[in-house]
């Protein structure tokens, strides 16, 4: 009677663990990656932080923070969204709305600064009603001129720098805490938003009428929801995009390399499954055994997989929290649902490859099966063939479409090229083998017969070939995908800020007297929202903004290519040539935008420039763009020729640009880890392949021994297939990346992508390494070993 399949999976894993270990530390990888990722997708969903400001407040109003967009029509009409870059404000004329309902309590918050350069948060003294500040001398200012101040009690006499303008302040009361406290009349006239609050609070009133009073003008918040802090939007934004966008493709390649090291390792075992076949096992009995060593091997890899999952997800929001991208209440969210699902998701792999890999040997007929068994098959797959060419055409086409395009519209569609591309590498990985072994092997011919030999196993075993090549294909392409679109992009803003910025000297945060003393251009940056795309594909995309006052000639050359910046004035903008694209535009045409608090403006077009990467991608009158930021002034002073005395310190114009750089540190940071996490996974998903295929060839490299062959000769045989399979992943994983990057980086930045040649030597000399290591140290443990 043949064994039950039950049985013979438990055997085959207890007898022959080396089989199975592969296949454990793939699904293991694969398990930690989507854990991760899910985790931090999780997290984004649920940031949440206490309310702090407003944690005694009963019921807070405030703006809605995300601009929001109509698109469509009829039936499929929706609406998209994103965040407001700066603080949307409500309008102060709600409050007589409010004023029924109980006590409604206006909320400013502005900076101001003292003499010494300091700066303070400014406010009203009706928000002492709920953040708890109390009087520790002297009395509440009533009067314009008079403030209450934090600190020193001995202090009579204050200047204050405000968004209006210095001024001399008469100190009548002092407070515990640090900060400055006008009257609430006066605090509203000094904050540059004369008609506007930062919130309004409510006691004694019922929040759906406050909601029916509204009519949708502002949010009436309550709860945990009274966290109005725009970091924390940001948090939810960077955490939900790193465990959406990056964990579907870091899934993706996680389920591809894992089980194609599952069919590997059902392929090694076709011997034994076509010995089944010969002595009687039915199709059925075959695949249920195959199904069993998945159950048996996958959920203990999907239980111990979980574990670096979560470290990895802690340490990732941990340095994020660190880099001050995420608010220090907000916490990492650990919950069975990822590492459920994550457990799922292995399990799932291993099934589907192992039942894809067991059809053949299952199909079989019994009399076929030893002999079929003997050799590998060269015949192409009647299923993964068409779809692997399919999907090389689809990459092809994609590359095309954005080489073509422009804008947004061009990187969208080299976002496919990559995953088409790497998708057709998996499912023609066979014939792409047998074609790399054709073309690499012709100079391993000129190696002598260690390197005849290795041309030969190659091309007569590129399945086992293609097993090896596709794990260094996916970390050479992604990893310099990643990499090289910000080197390329930061060399772009240099070389741009570097030509396009003339004056000699910058001031950061100027006061209003080095402003209103005439000796530079005063800028001010900022975000902005454009509505870019055409219908039912329009979205709202952040673009870099500034605001200028004076002889914008003077201080920076946009290199405008249409129209003429002479005629920018209020109700007009320049764009760059990219985003004028994007948003299908030109000079001449309005420009569907939101303003840094969100509120809707649609400018004409005067000019089109190429340099807005690296200075500013809409560039506005100061007087449209500063009444719109939460700081309501400028935020540089641009000087040309010598430095006047007491504007305040200064920095060269080079020294701004490579401050200008470090901000950018966080997006380098970022695409980094992402690199290094997804080829960090597909390089010991290759060295785990590469191990397994050397440990199964053990009887060959021993009948190589016996017929004459030294030690020596069979390790140099094996370096020659390992700089083969090197060279091969190489080759593809570069053309692969370029074929990403071109498109890409010419609609992002309008130049050819720069690569490194440090870095990518890097990579190239790391891909190597590990197939020589991966190939030779497992080698020469088989040859010791007897049996």
């Amino acid at each position: 009677m043949f064994p039950r399949p039950n049985g013979l999976a438990r055997a085959a894993v207890r007898f022959r663990p080396a089989a199975f270990v592969g296949t454990f530390v793939a699904l293991l990888m694969t398990v930690a990656i989507v854990c991760a990722c899910g985790i931090l997708l999780e997290s984004g969903v649920r940031a949440s932080a206490p309310p702090t400001r407003y944690a005694d407040a009963p019921v807070v109003v405030a703006a809605d923070q995300q601009a929001r967009l109509r698109v469509g029509s009829g039936e499929g009409e929706y609406e998209t969204y994103a965040r407001v870059p700066e603080r949307a404000l409500v309008d102060a004329a709600l409050l007589d709305r409010l004023a029924p309902l109980g006590r409604a309590v206006p909320d400013v918050v502005f900076p101001v600064r003292e003499g010494d350069g300091r700066t303070l948060d400014a406010y009203g003294w009706g928000s002492t009603a709920f953040s708890g500040t109390k009087l520790s001398a002297g009395r509440a200012p009533a009067a314009p001129g008079e403030i209450v101040l934090g600190g020193d009690p001995g202090t009579r006499q204050v200047r204050l720098d405000t968004p209006v303008g210095k001024r001399e302040f008469r100190v009548v009361g002092h407070t515990a805490g640090a900060g400055v406290w006008f009257s609430d009349a006066e605090a509203r006239a000094l904050s540059g938003h004369p008609d506007a609050l930062d919130a309004i609070v409510l006691f004694g009133a019922d929040p759906a009428k406050a909601r029916e009073a509204l009519d949708g003008r502002a949010r009436v918040l309550t709860g945990a929801a009274r966290n109005v802090d725009p970091r924390l939007d940001g948090a939810k934004e960077l955490l939900a995009g790193l465990g959406g966008s990056f964990g579907g493709i870091a899934t993706l390649v996680a389920v591809f390399t894992a089980a194609g090291t599952v069919a590997l390792s059902v392929g090694q075992r076709s011997r034994e499954y076509a010995l089944l076949r010969a002595i009687g096992a039915t199709p059925r009995q075959i695949r249920r055994t195959v199904a069993t060593e998945a159950l048996l091997v996958a959920p203990v890899a999907g239980a111990l997989g979980c574990v670096p999952g979560i470290a990895l997800a802690s340490w990732w929001f941990g340095r994020l929290q660190a880099k001050g991208a995420i608010p220090d209440g907000v916490e990492l969210s650990v919950s069975w649902i990822p590492l459920v699902s994550a457990a799922g998701i292995g399990l799932a792999a291993a099934l589907l490859a192992g039942w894809a890999a067991a059809r053949r040997p299952a199909r079989i007929r019994p009399g076929l099966a030893l002999t079929a068994a003997a050799v590998e098959r060269l015949r192409p797959g009647w299923i993964r063939t068409p779809l692997g060419l399919a999907a090389l055409a689809g990459g092809a086409t994609c590359a095309g479409l954005a080489a073509t395009a422009t804008g947004e519209d061009a990187a969208n569609a080299a976002l496919g090229v990559v995953m088409l591309f790497m998708l057709a590498v998996a499912l023609l990985g066979p014939l792409i083998a047998r074609a790399c072994a054709a073309v690499i092997g012709l100079p391993l011919r000129a190696g002598g017969a260690s390197g005849s030999l290795a041309a030969a196993n190659s091309r007569t075993h590129a399945r086992r070939l293609a097993s090896a090549i596709t794990p260094i294909v996916l970390a050479m392409a992604f990893s310099s995908t990643l990499v090289f679109l910000h080197t390329s992009e930061d060399r772009a803003v240099r070389q741009q800020q570097e030509a396009g910025l003339l004056a000699d000297h910058v001031i950061a945060d100027p006061s209003s007297q080095a402003v209103a003393s005439g000796a530079g251009v005063a800028v001010t940056r900022s975000s902005v929202l454009v509505v870019a795309g055409s219908g039912g594909g329009r979205s709202l995309r952040s673009a870099s903004a500034q605001g200028v006052a004076g002889d914008l000639a003077a201080v920076q050359d946009l290199g405008v290519r249409e129209g003429s910046l002479a005629r920018l004035a209020p109700g007009t903008v320049a764009v760059d040539r990219t985003l004028a694209d994007t948003s299908h535009a030109s000079v001449g045409d309005h420009m569907d935008l939101r303003m840094p608090d969100g509120t809707r403006a649609t400018p004409e077009i005067v000019a089109v420039y190429t340099r807005g990467l690296g200075l500013g991608e809409i560039t506005f009158p100061a007087a449209d763009l500063n009444p719109h930021t939460t700081a309501g002034r400028a935020t540089e002073l641009l000087v040309r020729g010598p430095l006047p005395a007491g504007l305040g310190p200064a920095v060269s114009a080079s020294a701004w640009t490579a401050e200008r750089s470090l901000d950018r540190d966080l997006n380098a940071w970022a695409n980094t880890t992402m690199a290094a996490v997804l080829g960090g996974f597909a390089a010991v998903a290759a060295a785990n392949t590469l191990v397994m295929t050397v440990l199964d060839r053990r009887r060959e490299l021993r009948m190589l021994r016996l017929v004459g062959s030294t030690r020596r000769q069979v390790l140099r045989m094996l370096r020659w297939e390992a700089l083969l399979v090197g060279c091969a992943g190489i080759g593809l994983g570069s053309a692969i990346a370029l074929a990403t990057l071109i498109p890409l980086t010419n609609a992002v930045t309008g130049t050819s992508p720069y690569v490194p040649p440090l870095v990518y030597g890097s990579f190239a000399a790391a891909a190597l390494t590990l197939a020589l290591t991966a190939t030779t140290l497992p080698a020469r443990r088989a040859l010791r070993m007897r049996g």
